[in-house]
């Protein structure tokens, strides 16, 4: 059994230790309360706008398709993988490069596959293996839509000019602070959308000006932007309450060890205590005899 002042020690450390994943626990509370309130309430928007666009690819011919939908032969792939700048978030970072490392070793063996991180902890890792083309790190310190769409368009740009014929975001989907999902999401192209299916399920009936055509060459931009910044949003927000949930557990982990070294501590005090008792009691009547 350990002394009495190695279990002091042992306690304030886990004390301190508790007192710091606390704090962490509820910054990351305050973080994920806004984060969670802008996810929400862009998601109406992002689904109405897809719903507008999907109406109007479904109504129009196949040669007046948009040149992001256009589908080619795979042989480049751009990865993008969407992790966080900090860790003690769980899973969180390691699940993004678990996914992004089976799409490029499985998925897309045999292709030609760079890669673009969005935050530190994706690109330590990956670039020790991969072809890491960029790396933004300072996103996530100034998350607004015209920081994102400064990034979705270079991507859609090395699309239009032929350097990748597919483009793949990897994110966490926020679903609520104790889940997050791994998406792996086809950016470009556009996918094909069924016009049987899409009859059956929207039956709005619309007034397009000036024309159909017109429309769907601004939408399609604006909502692949949107797509994209609302990734980033997901994985922010999944990062937070990642953080939240791992702090909660460690704090509560923290609590029960260090209540179980208080044990300890009493039980090996108690017996020094009966220890000295005995010693005088002994000495005492060593002296009476």
């Amino acid at each position: 059994m350990a002394n009495l002042k190695e279990l002091r020690s042992r306690i304030k450390s886990v004390s301190s230790t508790m007192q710091i994943t606390s704090a962490m626990k509820m910054v990351s509370a305050a973080k994920l309360s806004k984060a969670q309130d802008a996810i929400q309430s862009m998601r109406p928007y992002s689904e109405k706008l897809t719903e507008l666009l999907q109406s109007l690819s479904a109504s129009l011919e196949g040669d007046q398709a948009s040149t992001f939908g256009d589908q080619r032969e795979v042989n480049n792939v751009l990865l993008v993988s969407i992790a966080s700048n900090r860790g003690l978030a769980g899973a969180f970072n390691s699940n993004i490069i678990k996914a992004s490392k089976n799409l490029v070793n499985d998925v897309y063996q045999g292709k030609n596959v760079d890669i673009i991180t969005i935050g530190k902890k994706a690109n330590d890792i990956l670039s020790k293996e991969y072809q890491v083309v960029e790396n933004n790190n300072a996103i996530f310190d100034d998350l607004t839509f015209a920081n994102a769409e400064e990034i979705a368009q270079k991507l859609m740009d090395a699309f239009v000019a032929g350097t990748y014929d597919k483009v793949v975001l990897v994110y966490n989907q926020f679903v609520n602070a104790a889940t997050q999902i791994v998406q792996s999401e086809q950016f470009l192209p556009v996918q094909e959308i069924d016009a049987t299916e899409l009859t059956n399920n929207v039956s709005l009936d619309y007034a397009y000006e000036p024309s159909k055509e017109e429309i769907v060459e601004q939408l399609i931009p604006k909502s692949l932007k949107v797509q994209f910044y609302i990734a980033l949003r997901d994985s922010f927000a999944s990062e937070h309450g990642a953080r939240m949930t791992a702090m909660h557990k460690a704090t509560d982990n923290a609590t029960e060890l260090r209540d179980s070294l208080k044990l300890v501590y009493n039980k090996a005090r108690q017996a020094s205590i009966t220890n000295e008792i005995l010693e005088i009691v002994g000495g005492a009547e060593a002296l009476n005899n």
